[in-house]
């Protein structure tokens, strides 16, 4: 939260007041004034308009930008008289419907937020001489959402730059069915003193208390992206995606999926950090990669500047632990081989090994756990790892699986994958799978994680489970060794795994358990 209102904080001196002129060359410059618009149904939209200076009468290019959830139109200020002074763009920064000085209510990237954007356009290219036919948008959380999803609805957005957002709302807020506890938490409450809940985030907000977030998931649908895949297909856009490896709100799985199906210009951005932590500073107007890279990309695309950037690799990461931007040719090329191990007892091995059992005793903690959001990533971000010591992992409640020490140094790059075979006591189960990274001194940094919960098992049945682990770029270092640890509870989820139940793993014979690992 004091991260939030710093960035609200250095935005507002970026912005000064109304109709302010801030020259970046003799010739050139920008104003910037406060302005009602009518959005979807006459609801009133205020925004901050930034317009070029000194460079004629346009029309000029268009970058309509929402603003986060629970944040101001003053938002995006600092980055529009930047991108209006250099390159000329009108830039509208808007208070999203629903929250502080917008009207109506808040519609979570409903229906009426897209409409909403649409009517901005409309505003824009009658008021501010803007170019209906050179139109981007710009956002970062929930104005990154809103903004690709107008981009599926209103064939005039032609690029798009979506910084710490979301494909799927389900898979961000309820992966393999399991609550994000902190993350829900953290938005309902904020939506809730910065504005004014609409129908469908009531309707959310009593799923997530009472845990029915069965009967909730239809309205998440049409808030995904991916919903839409043909139509934002269809239209083409150029999308520039940024995201943070540890994004603890909108992980990258799901954005990563996205980006594999969508057949548009592309290029995708992925480095160390937390949800808005790797792109945050670019929004006032400070020095940042992916804002830069933003610029470009508006630049090529709505400007026909020649600067190249169609040209580069479309993929580019930072390892999570360090070093710096690299380039790939697509999603798929990040991984140049997988390795398998198997779980055996307490180990990681070659071969399959089969006919083993462990059990644990459910609903306790360990000291494996995925962090708290907007702290493990940021930590991260400034090279801190999140770590554990191994040996601590009380056997009695997780898993523990080891592997032998690499001989040389390995890059652990995309999603690992855990296959394994678990046998809950209770119908309703939760398990939390933790990869890490371990020194010869037994000292663990987390390199990914995933939670998956069992509902309406058969207790005492064994259940095949698969699933990834979120995507990962990291560099584990010759002599050290990886460790899964798979417990049932999490600080950052709401567990169903209750005290007094157990889970038993096993690998039968017919089925081994095993744990593979992409490598690049």
């Amino acid at each position: 939260m004091r991260r939030v209102l710093a960035l609200v904080a250095a935005a507002v001196v970026a912005a000064g007041s109304t109709a302010v002129t801030v020259p970046a060359r003799a010739d050139t410059g920008s104003t910037t004034t406060y302005e009602s618009i009518p959005g979807d149904g006459g609801t009133v939209l205020k925004a901050f308009v930034v317009r070029p200076t000194g460079r004629g009468n346009g029309p000029f290019p268009l970058l309509v930008m929402p603003s986060s959830w629970s944040l101001l139109d003053v938002e995006y200020v600092g980055a529009g008289v930047k991108l209006a002074k250099e390159s000329g763009y009108v830039v509208v920064s808007y208070t999203s419907r629903g929250f502080w000085d917008s009207g109506g209510k808040i519609e979570v990237a409903g229906g009426p937020d897209t409409r909403d954007a649409s009517k901005v356009i409309d505003w824009a290219v009658r008021n501010a001489h803007a170019d209906e036919n050179r139109v981007g948008m710009a956002g970062l959380s929930y104005g990154a959402g809103i903004s690709l999803l107008t981009a599926a609805k209103d064939r005039r957005v032609r690029a798009v730059a979506a910084m710490s957002g979301w494909a799927d709302l389900a898979a961000s807020l309820y992966p393999n069915q399991t609550v994000s506890e902190q993350t829900a938490a953290g938005l309902l409450a904020i939506g809730n003193i910065t504005g004014r809940p609409g129908e469908d985030m009531l309707k959310l907000q009593n799923a997530y208390l009472i845990d029915d977030i069965a009967s909730a998931l239809p309205l998440a649908g049409p808030r995904g992206v991916g919903s839409y895949l043909a139509q934002i297909n269809a239209n083409h856009p150029a999308v520039l995606i940024g995201n943070a490896w540890d994004d603890g709100i909108f992980p990258p799985s799901q954005i990563t999926d996205f980006y594999g199906r969508f057949t548009g210009p592309k290029h995708l951005m992925l480095q160390p950090g937390d949800h808005g932590s790797a792109d945050g500073l670019g929004v006032v107007g400070l020095p940042n990669d992916v804002w830069a890279a933003t610029t470009r990309w508006f630049d090529h695309y709505l400007n026909g500047t020649a600067n190249g950037i169609d040209g580069e690799n479309p993929v580019e990461l930072k390892a999570a632990n360090g070093g710096g931007w690299q380039g790939f040719p697509d999603w798929a090329g990040i991984s140049s081989g997988t390795g398998r191990f198997y779980l055996a007892k307490g180990s990681l091995a070659a071969r399959a090994a089969t006919g083993w059992s462990g059990r644990i005793d459910a609903g306790w903690p360990t000291v494996a756990d995925s962090g708290v959001v907007e702290v493990t990533g940021v930590a991260q971000q400034a090279g801190i790892p999140w770590k554990i010591k191994v040996a601590e992992v009380d056997r009695r409640f997780g898993g523990v699986w080891t592997a032998a020490p690499y001989a040389r140094t390995t890059v652990v790059s995309g999603a690992p994958r855990l296959h394994t075979t678990i046998t809950p006591s209770a119908a309703t189960t939760s398990v939390f799978a933790y990869l890490y990274d371990v020194t010869p001194g037994g000292e663990g940094s987390l390199i990914t994680h995933k939670p998956y919960t069992l509902r309406g098992a058969t207790p005492g049945k064994a259940r095949t489970i698969d699933f990834r682990l979120e995507p990962i770029r990291w560099t584990v270092p010759a002599g050290h060794h990886l460790a899964l640890v798979v417990d049932t509870t999490d600080i950052r989820y709401r567990s169903m795994s209750k005290p007094g139940a157990t889970v038993t793993f096993g690998s039968p014979a017919a089925d081994p358990s095993w744990l593979t690992i992409p490598t690049g």
